[in-house]
């Protein structure tokens, strides 16, 4: 079986392990890059390559260099490889019927979620956000809009009570590796029915604004502003204020205490030595942040003097949108 490949990152890399672990031919590989249009993207692929580039050139594969998917370029590529499925892990932009249509079994994309839920741009970051114990991972044919295509397979994934979407993330990919060898044997044969995903069941979560990386401990309680730590993990920082400064928690020295001690929004307790701030939320609840960081290359080694000068019960601000992006 001739496969071609779409994708960007860890999902590239591993569908790319499934492929070959399963026996299938690689006949091409378009990685999401060179749709957008980085003139610097030849410099960053010779002096630091991504792990899919160095997987790609390990195995020698053919490199497809397309500005988009939906391009002539691409489809006359597509067409001459007469390649009996298209696997897609990551992509940005949505691919025509004309496109999709081409590959002579079937055109695949890899979501990680359990689809129809979460369907949008991160599964990863939303299933934390939103406080999931369980995500996911599906294959299901391509169609003309995101994330509906009819289910060929799927897998349940556990989110652990301190993952951050960077641990979700490892595991899902994985599991994408393994499940597409297995689906690739399968539509080989012949032995996969398509089902149809259920609309009712359906929820969708767009790309996240400045605002979501703002911690506000007047409005969300100290397991709400955990999990949205532990979600933004690895693509951005979340950060809260004292007087002028800006503080980056770390997403692994995070602990819920029962407090009530002071006002919600209120520093209740400080550790200089171990950059600990205990903040007191609106659930009776303090969440205490181990491990935090001013920002700023030259602020942040003055971090612990400045924790050891904070004032018992200082309020925490949040940053308006304007300041959040000058983080």
């Amino acid at each position: 079986m001739k496969v071609v490949i779409l994708g960007k990152g860890e999902m590239l890399s591993n569908l790319i392990e499934g492929v070959i672990a399963a026996g299938s031919e690689i006949v091409g590989v378009f990685r999401y890059e060179y749709t957008m249009d980085d003139k610097f993207l030849p410099i960053k692929d010779f002096f630091k390559p991504s792990n899919d580039l160095t997987l790609i050139k390990q195995y020698k594969l053919h490199q497809i260099k397309c500005k988009s998917v939906n391009s002539n370029e691409f489809k006359n590529e597509l067409l001459r490889l007469n390649a009996d499925v298209m696997l897609v892990g990551t992509w940005g932009e949505r691919i025509k019927k004309e496109i999709f249509d081409i590959p002579v079994i079937a055109s695949v994309n890899v979501h990680p979620s359990l689809l129809p839920k979460y369907r949008g741009p991160n599964p990863y970051l939303q299933n934390i956000l939103h406080r999931e114990t369980k995500s996911g991972i599906t294959f299901h044919l391509i169609n003309e809009d995101f994330d509906r295509g009819a289910i060929l397979v799927q897998k349940q994934i556990d989110i652990l009570p301190n993952d951050t979407s960077k641990e979700l993330k490892e595991r899902t990919v994985f599991q994408a590796r393994l499940m597409c060898a297995e689906l690739l044997k399968k539509l080989e044969y012949g032995v996969v029915t398509p089902i149809a995903q259920k609309e009712e069941e359906a929820t969708y979560f767009p790309n996240i604004d400045d605002n979501d990386k703002m911690l506000d401990f007047e409005r969300e309680t100290a397991e709400e502003i955990h999990a949205r730590i532990r979600a933004l993990h690895p693509w951005l920082p979340t950060y809260y204020t004292y007087k002028d400064k800006f503080f980056i928690p770390n997403p692994y020295k995070l602990k819920i205490i029962n407090a009530d001690k002071g006002k919600v929004g209120e520093i209740i307790d400080t550790d200089y030595k171990n950059c600990s701030i205990t903040v007191q939320c609106k659930d009776s609840k303090a969440l205490k942040m181990d491990g935090v960081k001013l920002y700023g290359f030259f602020n942040r080694p003055f971090t612990k003097l400045f924790i050891k000068n904070i004032s018992p019960s200082s309020v925490l601000r949040t940053p308006s949108p304007t300041q959040g992006r000058r983080v």
